[in-house]
Protein backbone atom coordinates (compact mmCIF):
# COMPACT_ATOMS: atom_id res chain seq x y z
CA UNK A 1 0.00 0.00 0.00
CA UNK A 2 1.36 3.40 -1.01
CA UNK A 3 1.64 5.99 1.75
CA UNK A 4 -0.33 9.21 1.40
CA UNK A 5 1.90 12.23 0.94
CA UNK A 6 1.19 15.13 3.29
CA UNK A 7 2.85 18.56 3.21
CA UNK A 8 2.65 20.44 6.53
CA UNK A 9 3.22 24.19 6.25
CA UNK A 10 3.43 26.21 9.46
CA UNK A 11 5.93 28.77 10.71
CA UNK A 12 5.91 27.02 14.11
CA UNK A 13 8.71 24.44 13.91
CA UNK A 14 7.39 22.50 16.91
CA UNK A 15 3.93 22.23 15.34
CA UNK A 16 5.24 20.84 12.05
CA UNK A 17 7.58 18.43 13.84
CA UNK A 18 4.79 17.07 16.07
CA UNK A 19 2.45 16.59 13.10
CA UNK A 20 5.19 14.87 11.09
CA UNK A 21 6.08 12.50 13.93
CA UNK A 22 2.43 11.76 14.73
CA UNK A 23 1.31 11.17 11.15
CA UNK A 24 4.35 9.13 10.14
CA UNK A 25 3.98 7.12 13.35
CA UNK A 26 0.73 5.66 11.97
CA UNK A 27 2.61 4.10 9.05
CA UNK A 28 0.03 5.56 6.63
CA UNK A 29 1.68 8.83 5.67
CA UNK A 30 4.87 10.26 4.23
CA UNK A 31 5.19 13.80 5.57
CA UNK A 32 7.31 16.74 4.52
CA UNK A 33 7.38 19.75 6.82
CA UNK A 34 7.94 23.33 5.73
CA UNK A 35 8.39 26.36 7.98
CA UNK A 36 8.79 29.04 5.29
CA UNK A 37 5.53 29.66 3.45
CA UNK A 38 7.32 31.54 0.65
CA UNK A 39 8.81 28.19 -0.46
CA UNK A 40 5.47 26.34 -0.47
CA UNK A 41 4.94 26.22 -4.22
CA UNK A 42 8.43 24.95 -5.07
CA UNK A 43 8.30 22.30 -2.32
CA UNK A 44 4.83 21.19 -3.43
CA UNK A 45 5.97 20.90 -7.05
CA UNK A 46 8.83 18.67 -5.93
CA UNK A 47 7.01 16.60 -3.29
CA UNK A 48 3.63 16.27 -5.11
CA UNK A 49 1.50 15.92 -1.94
CA UNK A 50 -1.95 14.38 -1.76
CA UNK A 51 -2.92 16.90 0.89
CA UNK A 52 -1.59 20.04 2.56
CA UNK A 53 -2.04 21.00 6.21
CA UNK A 54 -1.65 24.77 6.07
CA UNK A 55 -1.42 27.37 8.83
CA UNK A 56 -3.50 30.48 8.14
CA UNK A 57 -1.37 33.16 9.86
CA UNK A 58 2.27 33.11 8.81
CA UNK A 59 4.80 35.96 8.60
CA UNK A 60 6.04 35.50 5.02
CA UNK A 61 2.94 34.61 3.02
CA UNK A 62 -0.56 34.12 4.46
CA UNK A 63 -2.07 30.65 4.21
CA UNK A 64 -4.84 31.88 1.92
CA UNK A 65 -2.30 33.15 -0.61
CA UNK A 66 -0.40 29.86 -0.42
CA UNK A 67 -3.65 27.94 -0.98
CA UNK A 68 -4.48 30.17 -3.95
CA UNK A 69 -1.06 29.56 -5.51
CA UNK A 70 -1.28 25.80 -4.96
CA UNK A 71 -4.78 25.61 -6.46
CA UNK A 72 -3.70 27.53 -9.54
CA UNK A 73 -0.52 25.57 -10.16
CA UNK A 74 -0.76 23.12 -13.04
CA UNK A 75 -0.87 19.59 -11.66
CA UNK A 76 -1.54 20.67 -8.07
CA UNK A 77 -4.97 22.28 -8.34
CA UNK A 78 -6.94 19.28 -7.15
CA UNK A 79 -4.96 18.53 -4.00
CA UNK A 80 -6.74 18.68 -0.66
CA UNK A 81 -5.95 21.70 1.52
CA UNK A 82 -6.86 21.79 5.19
CA UNK A 83 -6.25 25.00 7.09
CA UNK A 84 -4.93 24.94 10.65
CA UNK A 85 -5.70 28.11 12.58
CA UNK A 86 -5.68 29.64 16.01
CA UNK A 87 -7.94 32.53 14.92
CA UNK A 88 -11.03 30.47 15.71
CA UNK A 89 -11.89 28.19 18.62
CA UNK A 90 -13.33 24.67 18.56
CA UNK A 91 -16.64 26.19 19.69
CA UNK A 92 -16.67 28.61 16.75
CA UNK A 93 -15.96 25.74 14.37
CA UNK A 94 -18.94 23.85 15.82
CA UNK A 95 -21.19 26.93 15.52
CA UNK A 96 -20.11 28.23 12.10
CA UNK A 97 -19.03 25.14 10.24
CA UNK A 98 -15.60 24.07 9.17
CA UNK A 99 -14.91 25.69 5.80
CA UNK A 100 -12.73 28.67 4.85
CA UNK A 101 -12.85 29.56 1.17
CA UNK A 102 -14.18 26.10 0.37
CA UNK A 103 -11.48 24.34 2.39
CA UNK A 104 -11.86 22.55 5.69
CA UNK A 105 -10.17 24.04 8.69
CA UNK A 106 -9.20 22.83 12.13
CA UNK A 107 -8.88 25.09 15.18
CA UNK A 108 -5.49 24.95 16.89
CA UNK A 109 -4.48 23.49 19.21
CA UNK A 110 -5.95 20.16 18.17
CA UNK A 111 -5.50 16.44 18.66
CA UNK A 112 -3.72 14.20 16.18
CA UNK A 113 -6.84 12.02 15.88
CA UNK A 114 -8.85 15.02 14.67
CA UNK A 115 -6.22 15.86 12.05
CA UNK A 116 -6.18 12.25 10.83
CA UNK A 117 -10.00 12.09 10.67
CA UNK A 118 -10.13 15.30 8.66
CA UNK A 119 -7.31 14.18 6.36
CA UNK A 120 -8.96 10.84 5.66
CA UNK A 121 -12.31 12.50 4.88
CA UNK A 122 -10.63 14.97 2.52
CA UNK A 123 -8.54 12.31 0.81
CA UNK A 124 -11.61 10.13 0.29
CA UNK A 125 -13.48 13.06 -1.26
CA UNK A 126 -10.38 13.90 -3.33
CA UNK A 127 -10.43 10.50 -5.02
CA UNK A 128 -13.81 11.25 -6.59
CA UNK A 129 -13.34 14.98 -7.19
CA UNK A 130 -12.33 16.62 -10.44
CA UNK A 131 -9.60 19.28 -10.38
CA UNK A 132 -10.81 22.58 -8.95
CA UNK A 133 -11.21 25.63 -11.10
CA UNK A 134 -8.97 28.55 -10.11
CA UNK A 135 -10.41 30.67 -7.30
CA UNK A 136 -9.75 34.00 -5.72
CA UNK A 137 -7.49 34.10 -2.66
CA UNK A 138 -10.49 34.00 -0.33
CA UNK A 139 -11.11 35.66 2.99
CA UNK A 140 -7.57 36.27 4.14
CA UNK A 141 -5.05 38.66 2.68
CA UNK A 142 -1.27 38.92 2.76
CA UNK A 143 0.27 40.88 5.56
CA UNK A 144 2.43 43.88 4.57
Amino acid sequence: MQKKRILVIDDDIRATRMLKLGLEGTGEYEVRELNHSARALSVARDFRPDAVLLDVCMPEVEGSAVAFALQNESGLGSLSIIFLTCIVSEREVAERGSLIGGHRYIAKPTRLEKVIDCLEQELEIHQTRKPRAPRSPGVFVNRP
